[in-house]
């Protein structure tokens, strides 16, 4: 047997302007009466809470259109600062190829 958990339901009484939670089956009836004053009650409309998980619903997700630029730009900046693994290399063997050929003659 699965044990489900109970919707909760919220209520506003119209005489004394409670308002309450209850738990119930959605096979149940709403309830027609105020537990404190026995007033009419009505069913309230709330939202149902959920919860965001994984990828896609986060701010950085979607960028405004400013975010995006600014992200580009950040992204170009580090592209111009960070040197390139090979053209670092090869000016500094050919440097020192040069200087030991010059040395040696």
């Amino acid at each position: 047997m699965e044990v489900r958990p109970l919707p909760t339901y919220e209520y506003q009484c119209e005489r004394c302007g409670r308002v309450f939670e209850v738990r119930q089956r959605i096979s149940d009836p709403p309830l027609s009466a105020c537990d404190t004053c026995g007033g009419p009650v009505r069913r309230l409309l709330a939202p149902a809470p959920f919860i965001l998980k994984g990828s896609g619903f986060y701010v950085n997700d979607y960028p405004s259109e400013s975010r995006k630029n600014a992200q580009a730009a950040e992204k170009k900046d580090t592209q111009e600062s960070s040197p390139v693994a090979g053209s670092a290399t090869s000016p500094s063997s050919s440097d020192s190829s040069t200087s030991s050929t010059s040395t040696s003659s």
